[in-house]
């Protein structure tokens, strides 16, 4: 199993967007937080995660961005 099965979705939990398991913690404030320049330690401590929950985040965030389709935008003159 991978490390993504710490992520849980609820509706009745952060608006139903995807958490950390066993905690109230939004996978966009773990990856927000990382890519505005935190450290991997700094957000453990803050929001009392461990290395794992953090890995999971990234690798659930991941998974997202690869099953995404892009298409370029017309340029506008």
């Amino acid at each position: 199993m991978s490390s993504t099965h710490r992520i849980q979705i609820d509706p009745t939990v952060c608006h139903g967007k995807p958490f950390i398991q066993g905690t109230r913690v939004p996978v966009s404030i773990v990856v927000g937080s990382l890519a505005a320049g935190m450290t991997i330690e700094e957000v453990q401590q803050e929001y009392d995660l461990t290395r794992e929950d953090i890995q999971a985040a990234l690798a659930f965030a991941n998974d997202l961005v690869q099953q995404e389709s892009f298409h370029r935008l017309p340029q506008v003159a």
